[in-house]
């Protein structure tokens, strides 16, 4: 009786569009995904067919036999995983300033950080890139780390939870002999916990996903990422399609991993943020 009741021509609607919403964002994955297991022939000679009639991993053994693919792994992994941490420790303390200590042209400061957020990348392309090759940054992964140990989201984000926190907390640890970065460490950290785990998401997969930065800064072979690698590989074997569908499944591999592991995090993430 209660389910008749629910069960009403707009909720069939939305069901109907969640469907094909789901259907085109995952159907393109994983046409790539099966792709990658068929052989260049039989994808050309069967373009239509979703399902491998053969299923074939020689795909993957040219990507990890003819490329340098681990490197190019390690090189992201690297870079995603600095720069995360990097953002955590700057966004947390910068925005446990902002929220807690009053000095100069605190407001002022802090304008200036949310205007940064409206500055597209294309327009400070050019500044990044001629201060990073003046700092002799250029072609090494320094150069993609340095530039983006500092987010202005991140910053906002982390004041506005820090803002949330009773000043009585603070006051009560200064009182017990706690320094300020005592507390941060011992007390603001734990409490941002939600917020980090949020902006850490966020943060490893904007520079995992990160294509146009490395392809500025980036030159050698050997220091690519590989979102750069993948566009790199796929010119040098466009003729082979199974190949090249291989490369680009093992470049998701990782994140897809990461989105599974911490989706609940994810979604979270997404809430609190809107909220704040």
């Amino acid at each position: 009786m209660n389910l008749r009741k629910k069960i009403t021509p707009l909720r069939i609607l939305g069901m109907l569009i969640a469907v094909v919403v789901i259907f085109a964002v995952v159907m393109p994955y994983l046409w790539m995904l099966l792709t990658s297991f068929k052989s260049t022939p039989e994808i050309m000679k069967n373009p239509d067919k979703i399902l491998p009639i053969h299923w074939s991993i020689n795909g993957y053994i040219k990507v990890l036999t003819r490329s340098p693919f681990f490197i190019w792994f390690t090189n992201s992994l690297l870079v995603s995983v600095s720069v995360t941490l990097l953002v955590l420790l700057t966004s947390s303390l910068t925005g446990y300033i902002f929220a807690k200590y009053q000095f100069r042209l605190k407001n002022l400061l802090f304008w200036l950080i949310l205007a940064s957020m409206m500055v597209p990348f294309s327009v400070t392309m050019i500044p990044n890139f001629l201060i990073v090759n003046k700092l002799g940054l250029y072609d090494s992964l320094a150069a993609l780390i340095v530039p983006m140990m500092v987010s202005g989201f991140g910053i906002f984000l982390c004041r506005q939870f820090c803002e949330d926190i009773p000043d009585s907390i603070c006051e009560a640890a200064k009182i017990d002999g706690a320094g300020d970065f005592r507390i941060y460490f011992t007390i603001i950290l734990p409490l941002l916990r939600p917020c980090l785990a949020a902006l850490a998401i966020f943060t490893f997969l904007e520079s995992w996903n990160d294509y146009l930065r490395p392809l500025i800064m980036l030159e050698k072979v050997d220091s690519m990422t590989l979102p750069v690698a993948l566009s790199f590989f796929s010119t040098q074997h466009g003729n082979d399609l199974s190949a090249t569908m291989a490369a680009a499944a093992l470049v998701m591999m990782p994140v897809t991993i990461v989105f599974l592991v911490f989706q609940k995090h994810f979604i979270k993430g997404i809430a609190l943020t809107g909220s704040k």
